[in-house]
């Protein structure tokens, strides 16, 4: 059976186009379009779609607020069009967490030049999303008590901060790799954090590069713990987790007991960008037997290569059961190739990882 789809923007010229790519699988049917966020809540009722495609800038209603509402009346799969700017960055954000699922930037310009390209990422996205209701959702909970003073968050760590090798505990660093769903997730976990967390995070999120910044000033917002996009010669620190920057790699070298990150640019080859197989391969190398990667719901693979090394160096792997992964892609992998020492529910992972020392 055909996944039914609902096209959602105002631009008659994208409607067409979109329409067209996913006409083109034939595991697809586009059964309605609708040119601002009001007529969409009134097809989503009508058409009862399987996926929505919905921009986010629209008249009458815009596509945060259509969302919303869609979620209130009838959860639908939903996967936005937003722009690649920091406002555009920002209200993809809103969208996320108003419940939508999933989100492409629009560019017509790839569209014109690379127009199988995008018609292959667009069915695929449909496609995965489209198989599973909404049962990954989660509510995202208030952030743990603040432990310290907004100076203390904004500048260095209030106390001065061991390098991660040389505290005791079992792990000397948690790196979390994920895609589609990821955000909410991501935000679900850190907002358990409390600000003396004793762990350095490393975070690594499938996003484009204007994204990432705005991403992470979000979650820092949110967390108790400090959050900012990673830069060259940034420290692993209790206290503080660093999200990999959009479109490059990350990568960790030690330098006088302390782990610092090492930023550089993707090869052609590498698909994913930044690749969770790199930062857990970095992590691996860095602190042997120390780590836990946490593989959280996303579509694909990446990830399942880098947990194999970390679990030959003697470290951790847990992955996001299926019940509440949004795409159960990534984390399957890794259970399917017998990499994961644990298989959690995402409220059980925020759970374990708060209460780690």
């Amino acid at each position: 059976m055909k996944l039914r789809v609902l096209v959602v923007d105002d631009s008659g010229f994208f409607r067409r186009r979109i329409r067209d790519m996913l006409n083109a699988d034939p595991a697809l049917e586009v059964v309605g379009e609708a040119k601002t966020g009001r007529e969409a809540i009134e097809k989503t009722l009508e058409l009862r779609p399987d996926v929505i495609t919905m921009d986010i800038e629209m008249p009458e209603l815009d596509g945060i607020s259509a969302v919303r509402e869609i979620m209130r009346l009838r959860p639908t799969p939903i996967l936005m069009f937003s722009s690649l700017t920091h406002e555009g960055a920002q209200a993809t954000l809103d969208a996320l967490e108003a419940g939508a699922v999933d989100f492409m930037p629009k560019r017509f310009a790839d569209i014109s030049t690379d127009p199988e390209q995008v018609q292959r990422q667009l069915q695929q996205r449909v496609r995965e999303i489209g198989r599973r209701r909404l049962t990954g959702r989660v509510t995202r909970p208030a952030a743990a008590p603040r432990q310290e003073s907004a100076v203390a968050k904004a500048g260095a760590p209030a106390a001065p901060a061991a390098a991660a090798a040389t505290r005791p505990g079992r792990y000397g660093l948690i790196v979390i790799g994920t895609s589609t769903g990821g955000p909410v997730a991501l935000q679900h976990i850190l907002s358990r954090l409390p600000a003396n967390y004793p762990i350095p995070l490393m975070l690594v999120q499938h996003m484009p590069a204007n994204f990432t910044a705005a991403f992470a000033q979000r979650l820092n917002e949110q967390s108790a713990i400090e959050v900012k996009e990673a830069a060259e010669g940034d420290l692993l620190l209790p206290g503080r987790a660093l999200l990999a920057p959009g479109g490059r790699q990350v990568g960790i070298r030690t330098i006088g007991g302390q782990m610092q990150i090492r930023i550089t640019e993707p090869t052609p080859m590498q698909l994913y960008k930044p690749s969770v197989d790199i930062a857990f391969t970095e992590a691996a190398k860095a602190c042997p037997g120390r780590v836990l990667g946490v593989v959280l719901t996303g579509m694909g693979s990446d990830g399942c290569e880098g947990a194999r090394l970390l679990k030959q160096t003697g470290s951790s792997v847990w992955s996001q059961d299926e019940a509440t992964c949004v795409i159960y892609g990534m984390p399957a992998a890794v259970a399917k190739a017998n990499l994961t020492d644990r298989v959690l529910p995402l409220d059980a992972v925020a759970t374990e990882l708060a209460s780690l020392r």
